[in-house]
């Protein structure tokens, strides 16, 4: 074998698999398969099999996903930088799809990091309705954060907190929830050979005792008719079926969906759970019957890792929506006279290293807000084609659009609350990365086409300085050349420069920057 698989873990598994052991465990003499998940909200599927310099083949259970051959290296390519696809394992794509999720509707992703399965959900989102994305490591919520960003979210909410505190500001409010919970790890042995140092035989009983505070909360949160996906990626019974069966005796409002299976994912395993899971309450014969509709992607029948699935269905009916939150669409009209500014400027001050000192008044708190606010609203007249939709939502110097008033997130750690517009200080608008990076080449008022072929993409990448004749800036009609350029890559938004005497000055952040050899 390739891997030095645990004794106990191998053990185990012969004993759940039996007859099909010898098959699965050949599987971890296969390489890992590889895949990208195109970011429909940037460029259609059609665009990006037109433009991929590699085979591509499609992933069975995602449409938008599809297997890249071994030693391709599609994160070596400006295409990546310019967010068109996202990295992600085969079997990880298929939670997203199974949760269903359709434009205008309210998704809470609960433990989202480092973004692959948030970046799918925003892009079925289509720009309209609001995401929200969770999870408790505040060093992955900065790769969350991230990756939303460069996949151009621009109605995504990125929070840090325990998902008890979260359902305590949003009850029963989202209409799709995604648990993909943290976990053993088993099925990603084969892909992540730190998994496998850090599994122990107890590892299983650690997690699953996490695995149901978070389902609970999770439950908490879901509207009346709506639907939950829980996922691991662990083959273990006690944090698979085990969780399903507790969580469906407790909650009977719910029940099980089972997911179309076309051969490839396999059912899931109530007798394992009967017969060597420790379960905590007595489970009637007929919730055995509903967990046997989850789903297990099993290395060894699929191209993937393992995976297991529940699809779970809220049977109530949907209540009025008057006592709940307003949202607004991303894509939509803005929002006249929704303009919030968030007071924290202490904790801003004190986050830039600035002197604790006497707090300013509430007056110049409010003069220093609307001269913000009229700096933002003036370059957006003037460089954008379309006002953001949502509230403004102002943060210490930092302007974000929201899907939700700032006092909707009162009380929870916010790490977004919306799309990072920019800064505003003395009186002047600094546009930020990640609005560059979700805009369309025809929404801003200066735009440069940069080629893969000729090498300048990879050049501006570096953060290199360009020399650029101003016949190259295409500029809305009235438009003086000199100033903010949104800079495209085939066509597709990467990032600002400013352009003036025939030069580009590269804005392009230092902690994105090309890299690869």
């Amino acid at each position: 074998m390739a891997l030095q698989l645990p004794a106990a873990f191998e053990e185990r598994m012969k004993s759940l698999l039996q007859e099909h052991y010898d098959r699965f465990v050949a599987s971890y003499d296969h390489n890992p398969y590889s895949g990208i998940r195109v970011n429909t909200l940037k460029i259609s599927v059609e665009d990006m099999l037109a433009l991929s310099p590699w085979p591509l083949k499609p992933i069975p259970w995602c449409p938008t996903g599809f297997y890249t051959e071994t030693g391709e290296r599609p994160g070596r390519h400006p295409y990546y930088h310019a967010g068109l696809y996202y990295i992600q394992e085969p079997s990880a794509m298929a939670p997203v799809e199974l949760l269903d999720v359709q434009p205008g509707e309210r998704v809470l992703d609960l433990c989202a990091a480092p973004g692959g399965k948030s970046t799918q959900i925003a892009a079925k989102l289509k720009g309209q309705g609001m995401l929200i994305s969770n999870d408790l490591n505040s060093e992955r919520t900065k790769a969350l954060a991230k990756n939303l960003e460069l996949y151009g979210v621009r109605n995504g909410i990125v929070l840090q907190e325990h998902p008890d505190r979260i359902a305590g500001k949003f009850p029963s409010f989202f209409d799709k929830i995604l648990v993909d919970a943290p976990c053993s790890g088993e099925g990603m042995f084969r892909k992540d050979e730190d998994m496998i140092r850090q599994w122990t035989v107890d590892s299983p009983t650690k997690y699953a005792a996490m695995q149901r505070d978070i389902l609970k909360s999770a439950a908490a949160m879901l509207k009346p008719g709506g639907r939950m996906v829980y996922s691991t990626c662990t083959f273990s019974p006690e944090e698979n079926e085990a969780i399903i069966a507790e969580f469906l005796t407790s909650h009977e409002h719910f029940h099980v969906i089972a997911p179309v299976q076309d051969g490839l994912f396999a059912k899931g395993e109530t007798a394992w759970v009967r017969e060597n899971a420790e379960i905590t309450q007595p489970i009637p014969e007929k919730i055995w019957e509903q967990t046997e509709h989850t789903a297990r992607l099993w290395p060894h029948l699929i191209e993937g890792e393992g995976h297991y699935l529940a699809v779970l269905q809220h049977d109530g009916i949907e209540e009025n929506e008057s006592r709940v939150l307003p949202i607004t669409s991303a894509s939509g009209d803005s929002q006249e006279g929704r303009l919030r500014s968030k007071d924290n400027t202490r904790s801003e001050r004190v986050r830039s290293g600035g002197k604790k000192g006497k707090a300013p008044s509430k007056s110049s708190m409010v003069d220093q807000t609307t001269g913000q606010l009229e700096a933002y609203e003036q370059f957006i007249n003037s460089h954008l084609s379309f006002k953001p939709a949502g509230y403004t939502i102002v943060y210490g110097q930092h302007i974000y659009q929201s899907p939700l008033p700032s006092d909707a997130l009162d009380g929870l750690k916010v790490v977004r609350p919306g799309w990072y517009t920019g800064d505003a200080k003395n009186g002047r608008f600094i546009p930020s990365h990640p609005l560059a990076t979700a805009l369309k080449s025809h929404e801003f008022c200066r735009v440069l086409h940069l080629s893969t072929e000729t090498g300048e993409a990879v050049h501006y990448l570096k953060g290199e300085t360009l020399n650029v004749d101003s016949e190259r800036i295409v500029c809305f009609e009235g438009i003086n050349v000199k100033g903010y350029v949104l800079v495209c890559i085939n066509g597709y938004s990467a990032g600002f420069g400013t352009w003036q005497d025939g030069f580009l000055k590269n804005d392009y952040p230092a902690g994105w920057r090309w890299t690869s050899v």
